[in-house]
């Protein structure tokens, strides 16, 4: 059983509608973030390289095009606060990235970068018009940077979400053991208690509006992630690309992290900013790596005057 509202087809759904907009506003106020009405926001569902994927689309289709990419374990709906700000100025597409959220799980179970880089190519194609912006946290932030060493003019803009080409193992190994912990949890107060003693910023009351969005119920009553559990890897030899690689990215870069993120030390930070041809750091307080959902107005000060520059 889904705790959230998605399309059931291909026709779009207006999110507007629904209570979980309803309590994303909410969220939104109890933060002090701003919000410009009316706001268009809608679910779909597309398909790209055989797969089924659905995604959030925010804001005028004539506006700057934003592709965001979220993290490992995560959905679309970890940009929700970011993209309610920012949809009065940007046209967003969020994606469930294959075999997590609300998209298909790839049949041949391949959760490789490379297989997500090419399907961020075949979105950011669906911009017909322009070059879009990219911005990627994490696992999407990884992607991010395969998809642009491939295609170094693809993109207007990129945002890197504290990830780098290095990550601090100690970190890495902390959220691996997260992760698995939370394949199957008994009740809704457990998942409460376990992402609240992991994630020290957010308050429960915001964990427990979020929870629908990456469980569901199965049938004998426990919770279960919504990402695909076979996370089956191609042996292609490809990898992060390393500093040498992400000195091809031709456009303007901005690298954000988290004052408290134990997985982009600040010497990496700035070891990929010195990498990139353009690169530009900064730093947000009071989080650590999960920076737009822990600070998101933190967040949206740092980087709103590198979107609109």
């Amino acid at each position: 059983m889904y705790f959230n509202t998605f399309a059931p087809g291909l026709e779009p759904l207006d999110m507007t509608q629904s209570k979980e907009f309803e309590s994303l506003l909410q969220s939104a106020a109890d933060l002090g973030i701003a919000v410009k009405r009316p706001v268009r926001y809608v679910s779909r569902n597309v398909v790209v390289n055989g797969l089924r994927f659905h995604c959030l689309e925010w804001g005028d289709p004539k506006s700057t095009p934003l592709l965001m990419l979220h993290g490992g374990n995560q959905s679309a709906h970890s940009w929700d606060l970011v993209s309610l700000n920012l949809s009065d100025r940007y046209h967003i597409i969020a994606v469930d990235q294959r075999g997590h959220g609300d998209s298909e799980w790839p049949r041949d179970g391949d959760s490789s970068q490379q297989g997500m880089a090419d399907d961020a190519k075949r979105f950011a194609e669906l911009f017909e018009e322009d070059h879009p912006i990219v911005m990627g946290h994490s696992m999407g932030g990884m992607v991010t940077m395969r998809l642009l060493t491939q295609n170094p003019r693809l993109a207007r803009k990129a945002v890197f979400v504290d990830i780098g080409p290095e990550r601090a193992p100690s970190g890495s190994e902390q959220i691996g053991g997260f992760i698995s912990r939370m394949h199957e949890i008994d009740t809704e107060e457990e998942y409460v208690r376990r992402v609240s003693e992991y994630d020290r910023f957010r308050t429960p009351e915001h964990i427990r509006r979020t929870m629908g969005y990456n469980m569901l119920k199965l049938v004998d009553g426990k919770l279960a992630t919504k990402r695909d559990q076979r996370r089956i890897v191609p042996n292609d030899g490809i990898t992060t690309p390393g500093y040498d690689e992400v000195g091809k990215i031709e456009c303007p870069a901005l690298i954000v992290r988290g004052e408290s993120s134990n997985i982009l030390l600040p010497e990496m930070a700035q070891r990929f900013q010195a990498a990139l041809r353009q690169g530009t750091l900064v730093e947000v307080a009071r989080c650590g790596h999960n920076v737009h959902s822990q600070n998101t107005v933190g967040f949206l000060e740092a980087v709103t005057p590198f979107l609109q520059g």
